[in-house]
């Protein structure tokens, strides 16, 4: 394996990239906003779990194969693009009433989690980020294989990425709170909500790389 001054490296560059606000924020910011802290919660799951699959995506050559088929890639952003804008539509949609805006529909953290796998195994660009970031830190003279390598660091990083994660569900929570009781706060809350992720869908949908 790599150095300890190359994993604290790699500590302290993946906290500025899972520090930074940026879509994946935006996006637990929303779910928990808009469903409750429960639902933010199982969307961080649902996010961990599937970098997971990235990680390994990247480990066995996954972004080889988006070099070599770029329609893949391309459809692949866009079918994640198009989730994302369904999500945020569907925040509109369902309007709850003001005596049940605090309250969190069981299936709701449940949907939330499977919301959050979704989107983020269609986002390419996860995959391609490990596999433009681990090999920075893996050692090709250490006798551990590369492939396990990039799973070990896969983890650290997911895990300090997850952290953040938590932290902005802490954070949105307790801004959902103070307006849990008033029904509009609560509708404007899912139309920012909404909003965020439609717009989130939007700007993947036409990035160009």
């Amino acid at each position: 394996m790599a150095s300890i001054e190359v994993l604290f490296a790699l500590v302290l560059a993946t906290l500025v990239f899972a520090y930074i606000p940026g879509p994946a924020v935006l996006y637990i910011a929303a779910q928990t906003m808009s469903r409750g802290r429960k639902a933010g919660f199982m969307a961080v799951l649902g996010v961990h779990l599937a970098d997971y699959i990235h990680v390994l995506a990247a480990a066995f050559g996954l972004s080889a194969i988006f070099r070599h088929v770029p329609e893949l890639y391309l459809a692949m952003k866009l079918l994640g693009a198009t989730y994302l804008i369904w999500l945020g539509i569907s925040f509109f949609r369902r309007v709850a009433p003001p005596q049940a805006a605090a309250d969190v529909s069981p299936r709701t953290p449940m949907r939330a989690l499977a919301d959050s796998l979704a989107v983020e195994l269609l986002n390419p660009k996860t995959t391609i980020f490990f596999v433009s970031f681990l090999p920075q830190f893996v050692d090709p003279s250490a006798s551990l294989p590369l492939w396990a390598q990039f799973l070990v660091l896969g983890v650290v990083v997911n895990l300090l990425f997850t952290s953040s994660s938590i932290l902005t569900v802490l954070t949105a929570s307790y801004m959902q709170a103070k307006v849990a009781a008033n029904g509009t706060a609560q509708r404007v809350i899912r139309a920012v909500g909404g909003t965020i992720l439609i717009g989130l869908g939007a700007r993947i949908a036409l990035d160009r790389n």
